[in-house]
């Protein structure tokens, strides 16, 4: 069953067309990613989604039916623009969020101090946001998006700020949201993020879905058809006219499957007396296939 259904929504703003015929479905209790270069409608969507506009044509469908006002109770939403107070108390202004969500003021004192905990942020509970760093800050709007613990969680960008470790940290909440059943609507520029945590995702360029379904069905089809093989010995005649390569770990090279299957090439580098360390299938990374795409469009 999807939570999320965006069909064929138009946005103008303008002259500028930012949703030109955009359609998707959100799993749900499902990690989707929202992908896309910089202006390709990315915010625009999600703003449509979390009902800050509306869109011109087209409908969102929260499970199975039209979106109502009352749905945004149970949504949490982390843009790529921060908005908290930056003289205000920390603690007091979560709870105050949780309260605009529907928590009790008790509930979300509770719910404040455990996340704050977990966070490892206690020591800074009665401190305001201009005296945290950017990072304890992006812990601080995390919290404050999800204490109320809702149906559809929506972050964009959120690992901006983030040291590797802290990174990991929320890479283990976010996976922990999903598994305690709520649905994840993910955006990021970065793509090792994506690949890790999305069971599905969409990508918009140019105002347009460009390219979706699971991360495993969109590498496949980009796929080369070529597998790369990490060899040592000597290099033997039907190799020469191959661009070969030196490596630290051995000898690589690119060979083509339209002309053998990789049994077939494997078969003959052994044949050949050569050390195999590895041979694999190419197959592009998310970020490879999001450069590709966004180039061949410039073309």
């Amino acid at each position: 069953m999807n939570l999320i259904e965006l069909r064929n929504i138009h946005k103008s703003f303008e002259a500028h067309k930012a949703l030109n015929g955009v359609s998707f479905s959100i799993p749900k209790g499902s990690i989707f990613g929202l992908l896309g270069p910089n202006g390709a409608g990315k915010t625009t969507s999600i703003r449509i989604i979390n009902q800050i506009i509306a869109p011109d044509e087209g409908e969102v469908l929260f499970e199975g039916r039209p979106i109502r006002r009352e749905d945004i109770q149970k949504v949490g939403y982390l843009p790529e623009e921060r908005g908290l107070y930056k003289k205000m108390n920390i603690a007091d202004q979560v709870i105050y969020l949780g309260q605009l969500k529907g928590l009790s003021k008790s509930e979300a004192t509770l719910r404040c101090k455990q996340w704050f905990e977990r966070f490892d942020l206690q020591k800074w509970w009665n401190k305001h946001v201009a005296d945290l760093s950017k990072g304890m800050q992006q812990k601080v709007q995390f919290i404050a998006t999800i204490l109320h613990e809702p149906d559809l969680v929506i972050l964009d960008e959120p690992f901006s700020g983030f040291d590797p470790v802290n990174a990991e940290i929320l890479k283990e909440e976010i996976l922990n949201l999903k598994q305690r059943g709520a649905t994840i609507l993910f955006s990021s520029h970065r793509m090792e993020s994506v690949e890790t945590l999305c069971d599905s995702l969409v990508m918009i360029h140019q105002s347009k879905v460009v390219l979706s379904g699971t991360t495993r069905e969109i590498r496949q089809a980009h796929k080369s058809s070529e597998i790369e093989l990490l060899f040592e010995g000597n290099i033997p005649d039907w190799m020469q006219g191959f661009s070969i390569v030196q490596t630290e770990d051995g000898q690589k090279v690119v060979l083509p499957m339209a002309e053998h299957s990789v049994n077939e090439w494997l078969q003959k580098a052994l044949q050949s007396q050569l050390t195999i360390h590895s041979c694999r299938e190419l197959i592009p990374g998310l970020n490879e296939i999001f450069i590709q795409i966004v180039q061949n469009s410039a073309l």
